[in-house]
C-alpha cells in the first residue's frame, strides 16, 4: 500500500470519460505500492492544450513539486495531454509513462468528424484536433523524450470501425497510429478501446513497465 515515499502516478482518462474509468487501475497501482492520483477534467469542453495547462498541470502541482519524479498512466487522449505538457516545456519531472490506446498518429474518427460540418458542430474542441494528417496536433508534438510503454488493442468494439479504420484496430484507433517515435516498448493485446483500462492483463503489464521500464510479456518470449 502507498506510503509518503511511494512513487507518484497520475492517471489521465480519455475523451468523454472521467476518473471513474480509471478506478480499477488506480486500485491496482495502490495495491502495488504506488501513490495514484486519478484526475478528472472536462475533456469535451476545451482544447488539448487548455486541458493540459489549465486542468492537469495545476492538479500535478498540487501533489508533486518539480523535483519529484512522477509517472503517468493514460488512456486514449490522455496520452496526448502528456505529450502536450512535454511540448509546452512545463517544469515537471517525468519518470515512466504507460499509454493505453493513444492516438499518437491521430484518429480516423476525428477525420470523420472534421469532414462533415453537421458532425463537426456536435463535437468537442479536443476531438477536432486529433486528425491523422500531418497538420493535426498529434503530429506536431514531437517524439517521446521519456521512457514510454504503449499498449494497443486489436479487438474491435465498434462495427463501423472496419469501414473507417484501415488495418488492425481496437475499434477507435488503429494499432499503427498508437505508436510513437522514441517509444521504449510496445505491446499488442486482445482488448477493446473502451474497456482496456479495466483489463487484468493490461494492469499487470502497466505495473511491470512502471517498475522495470519494459513489458513483461516481451521478456517472456
Amino acid at each position: 500500500m502507498p506510503t509518503s515515499n511511494s512513487p507518484k502516478v497520475f492517471l489521465l482518462h480519455g475523451l468523454g470519460r472521467t476518473s471513474r474509468s480509471m478506478v480499477y487501475l488506480e486500485k491496482r497501482l495502490a495495491q502495488s505500492g504506488y501513490a495514484p492520483f486519478n484526475i478528472t477534467y472536462p475533456s469535451q469542453k476545451y482544447s488539448v492544450e487548455e486541458l493540459a495547462l489549465d486542468f492537469v498541470l495545476p492538479a500535478i502541482k498540487t501533489y508533486a513539486n518539480e523535483n519529484t519524479p512522477i509517472h503517468f498512466v493514460t488512456h486514449s487522449m490522455g496520452g496526448i495531454i502528456v505529450r502536450q505538457l512535454v511540448s509546452s516545456k512545463v517544469k515537471i519531472n517525468i519518470g515512466r509513462v504507460v499509454m493505453l490506446a493513444p492516438p499518437n498518429g491521430g484518429s480516423e474518427f476525428s477525420d470523420l468528424l472534421n469532414r462533415y460540418a453537421f458532425l463537426n458542430n456536435l463535437t468537442s474542441p479536443a476531438a477536432k484536433e486529433l486528425g491523422t494528417s500531418p497538420s493535426y496536433l498529434p503530429h506536431t508534438l514531437g517524439p517521446a523524450g521519456f521512457e514510454l510503454g504503449i499498449i494497443a488493442g486489436d479487438r474491435k468494439d465498434n462495427p463501423i470501425a472496419k469501414k473507417i479504420i484501415l488495418g488492425e484496430s481496437d475499434g477507435r484507433v488503429s494499432v499503427e497510429n498508437t505508436k510513437l517515435a522514441g517509444m521504449t516498448d510496445f505491446l499488442l493485446l486482445p482488448v477493446m478501446h473502451s474497456l482496456m483500462m479495466m483489463n487484468e492483463k493490461v494492469a499487470d503489464e502497466t505495473i511491470h513497465f512502471l517498475a522495470h521500464g519494459v513489458f513483461q510479456q516481451k521478456e517472456e518470449k
